[in-house]
């Protein structure tokens, strides 16, 4: 699975390599958004690829808290 590679990347990451990763990721969701809203947005399903890898780099950063 492509989702369970990226998270064995994320966890051989450290926190700040991760808290980079996760402004990246928000920022391209801030993108595809507003590509979305003008209607120049071709692939509406990367929005949610990108809600789930931001979500899985919060699982990954609360983890290595712990």
């Amino acid at each position: 699975m492509k989702s369970s590679k990226y998270v064995e990347d994320l966890l051989k990451k450290n926190e700040t390599e991760l808290n980079e990763e996760l402004v990246a990721a928000k920022k391209e969701l801030f993108n595809l958004r507003f590509q979305n809203a003008t209607n120049q947005l071709d692939n509406t399903s990367r929005i949610k690829d990108v809600r789930k890898n931001i979500a899985r780099i919060q699982t990954v950063i609360s983890a290595k808290k712990n």
